[in-house]
């Protein structure tokens, strides 16, 4: 992997973590009413949820990966992957309602471990970051030759670039909670899904593409730099 591929992996973590949801609003929240400390526990939950789906897609799909990760219909499935989710996000109904939803209880103390596990368990019954996971490694994985080194490399910098957002998006809790106002939300949840459909269409794109034009393509771009 080369600095370009860390890089591109970081700003993947990036925009997960700007994806608007029940875990966005709940992380915020929890730093406001409970503290960074235990807004920094129900991350951790919420980053392993999301490792569980890594590992549940990677393995899901590895057999069938290995078999046809030379196969151009590859980037077609992963690029209708992300568009299908893409479009999912972009017309969703309760995009306005989502920040009006409830406030987490103070309590006296706090109980770190049960807010891992409330992180965890939010973020794992949200099937819709499976499907984002999925369309990640059927794209990812073919690029790298299913090599798990590399992959070990590209999805811990994903997760790095995920979990430093979430720290930011933690100490600024309450400036982002005053400005995300349902407007705003529902602006920044449909550019989040336009940018997945548009991602997801170029990728499938490329499965009509020879991969000879590709790479030659890419060593003129080089060349030139």
């Amino acid at each position: 992997m080369d600095f370009y591929d860390f890089k591109s992996a970081f700003f993947v973590g990036v925009f997960m973590a700007f994806m608007i949801g029940p875990v966005f609003f709940m992380l915020i929240k929890t730093s406001i009413l409970k503290g960074a400390r235990a807004a920094i526990s129900f991350d951790i939950g919420v980053i392993l949820g999301d490792i569980s789906f890594m590992l549940i897609a990677y393995f899901g799909s590895r057999s069938l990966l290995e078999k046809i990760k030379d196969d151009p219909r590859l980037f077609l499935i992963g690029g209708l992957v992300l568009i299908v989710y893409g479009l999912i996000t972009y017309l969703e109904k309760n995009n306005k309602k989502e920040a009006k939803a409830p406030d987490v209880m103070l309590l006296e103390s706090n109980n770190y471990l049960k807010l891992l596990f409330k992180g965890f368990f939010l973020n794992f019954i949200n099937i819709g970051v499976l499907a984002f996971w999925l369309g990640l490694i059927v794209v990812i994985g073919p690029t790298y030759d299913m090599n798990p080194k590399y992959l070990v490399w590209y999805f811990g910098t994903v997760i790095v670039g995920y979990a430093i957002t979430d720290l930011g998006k933690i100490l600024l809790a309450k400036q982002l909670k005053s400005k995300l106002t349902p407007l705003v939300i529902y602006r920044i949840k449909r550019g989040m899904g336009v940018l997945l459909i548009v991602f997801g269409a170029v990728l499938m794109l490329k499965g009509f593409i020879p991969k000879s034009k590709i790479d030659n393509l890419i060593e003129k771009v080089e060349s030139t730099d």
